[in-house]
């Protein structure tokens, strides 16, 4: 596994690498295909201290991308909490896709993998401050929805195996799921 550390505001000492290594590297243990882990840490200006220290990893394997976000205190809790919030969503990735062993065989072959790029630190006169491009793979819409779930985002654009088109599923504000389909005019 590849593992990669982003620091803002934060000195990356050696034995904060080790500590995120020791931590994100266990994850290894629970899906031993992870190809790449992206351990983003900072720390923000808020109200709240208890808010300040923020953890953030993206893990990229053969079959899906997993993400998970955690904010504290303190870095070094922050990095445990979001250890653990990884794990679950690992857990509940594997349970899935045991349970529905058609699924299964589909998701494996189905993969949308973000590709990142560099990220513009100035606001433009459009007011995007942030490009990202992704790779888009056909899929279901149920299979969309558990990957915008284990990502932990509210949205998933996604290319509609059925029809052929771009798509978007979302969570609601009652927590169910809506799929936009665009029809051009």
């Amino acid at each position: 596994m590849k593992l990669t550390i982003q620091v803002h505001n934060i000195e990356l000492t050696e034995w904060l690498e080790q500590y995120v290594d020791k931590k994100i590297g266990r994850l290894d243990r629970y899906l031993p295909d992870i190809d790449e882990a992206r351990v983003e840490l900072r720390e923000e200006k808020t109200r709240s201290a208890a808010d300040r220290a923020v953890a953030q990893v993206t893990i990229r394997s053969r079959r899906t991308i997993l993400r998970a976000e955690e904010r504290t205190g303190d870095i070094f809790a922050s990095i445990d909490a979001v250890a653990d919030k990884l794990e679950r969503r690992i857990e509940r990735y594997k349970g899935k896709n045991a349970r529905n062993s058609k699924r299964a065989v589909a998701h494996a072959t189905t993969v949308s993998e973000a590709v990142a790029v560099p990220e513009v630190d100035e606001m433009t006169t459009t007011g995007i401050v942030r490009t990202k491009q992704f790779e888009v793979q056909p899929m279901g819409p149920e299979e969309a929805i558990d990957q915008m779930e284990l990502l932990g985002h509210d949205f998933y654009v996604f290319l509609n195996a059925d029809t052929g088109t771009i798509n978007v599923v979302y969570r609601r504000r009652d927590d169910a799921f809506g799929l936009l389909q665009p029809e051009l005019g």
